[in-house]
């Protein structure tokens, strides 16, 4: 379809309604969309018409598949993030003929539907790929405002829209890894452990996701090890202020926590940083995280992220994709995992606890323990 016959569809219609469009119609109201919402929609569908127009494109444009990428937050220093969109590029570079334009969201969620908004009214993508738990509830609204648009969604779980494919990690099976580790460390001999048996948690900020999944799966591995661990769980407010993350990181080693599993974004350095300065341990979630503090960030867990963007968007370029599903992968799909190889984790790290958190990668890929991930919203 071209660039022009999809910008006169968006300017004719708006979830099944004539342009122009008149906020007075009744028929507004058996799309149940709140009156602000629909004005803005308006607008933006408008704006994306005339702008389309302005810029002269039509069906002589270059024919090629195009991709989206709405980044909820920054590419630099969110690792997920940036897998996402190192995954989608190499799709794209080796299926060739696929051009990828990447739109930064910023840390201000409010704003983030206003922006996949106006990505899908410019009428320049063919799929929009995004990662985040949040972004279901915003793809869905937007896919019904815009006709022909598609989402990829990483990290998100909706299933039954036929323009949405969304693939979920299984945030259980890496709390637990984190958790399970965490509790080893703890109860071991290493030379910052300390005999509370109380480890730490720092959330950049609280979601469902957070409060009922990583939380509940990192109380849970801890516990495994030695049922009497406490689990010391703090919110910074925000994914970017390292000092304040120093100071509750440092209040948490003080009350006894001797290792800390850090889901804070740019806050991360702040947590290195107390543990580096008051003998403690780190642990880092969904990318490897050694470098980041050498002897003092003691585990990893992974979530393959790259690999999950890679696959699904070649999957989209080339037609095959499963529209309308929803898929949860983990250990055993090779999508989770705990980074056991890098030199650092080797170097500080005794051999006995390498050998533990391995054992429970084997139990997890093959069965053994069955760790289930609760359902968003069921």
């Amino acid at each position: 379809m071209s660039d022009r016959h999809r910008s006169d569809r968006r300017c004719l219609y708006l979830r099944g309604l004539k342009w122009p469009l008149q906020l007075s119609d009744p028929d507004i109201s058996r799309y149940n969309v709140p009156m602000k919402r629909l004005t803005i929609v308006a607008v933006l569908l408008l704006v994306s018409a005339l702008v389309l127009s302005a810029a002269g494109r039509s069906e002589s444009a270059p024919e090629g598949f195009r991709i989206g990428v709405f980044v909820p937050g920054v590419v630099d220093g969110s690792p997920t993030y940036e897998m996402m969109v190192n995954g989608v590029n190499r799709a794209a570079r080796e299926e060739g003929g696929t051009e990828v334009s990447v739109v930064e969201g910023g840390f201000n969620q409010a704003t983030w539907e206003e922006g996949v908004m106006s990505m899908a009214a410019s009428g320049r993508y063919d799929v929009i790929v995004t990662s985040n738990p949040s972004m279901p509830e915003i793809a869905l609204t937007v896919a019904e405002a815009v006709p022909e648009v598609r989402f990829l969604i990483l990290d998100g779980y909706l299933e039954g829209h036929p323009r949405i494919h969304t693939i979920l990690f299984n945030q259980r099976e890496q709390a637990y890894l984190a958790g399970y580790f965490a509790g080893l460390v703890t109860t071991s001999s290493m030379p910052d452990s300390r005999p509370d048996r109380r480890v730490g948690l720092l959330a950049g900020q609280e979601y469902p996701i957070m409060n009922e999944v990583i939380l509940v799966g990192y109380r849970e591995g801890a516990q495994a090890v030695d049922s009497s661990i406490t689990v010391d769980f703090r919110v910074l407010g925000n994914w970017f202020d390292a000092g304040r993350a120093q100071e509750i990181a440092t209040d948490m080693i003080g009350r006894g926590s001797d290792v800390i599993l850090t889901i804070a974004g740019g806050g991360n350095q702040g947590v290195v940083s107390a543990a580096r300065e008051r003998n403690a341990y780190a642990l880092w979630y969904d990318d490897t995280g050694y470098d980041e503090g050498p002897g003092v960030v003691a585990g990893s867990t992974l979530v393959r992220q790259d690999t999950a963007a890679y696959e699904s968007t070649r999957a989209a370029i080339r037609g095959e994709t499963p529209w309308g599903t929803a898929v949860i992968l983990g250990v055993a799909d090779d999508a989770v995992g705990f980074d056991t190889e890098h030199p650092e984790f080797q170097n500080l790290v005794p051999d006995e606890l390498v050998t533990e958190i391995e054992a429970l990668l084997h139990r997890l890929s093959t069965g053994q323990l069955v760790l289930e991930m609760p359902v968003p919203g069921q």
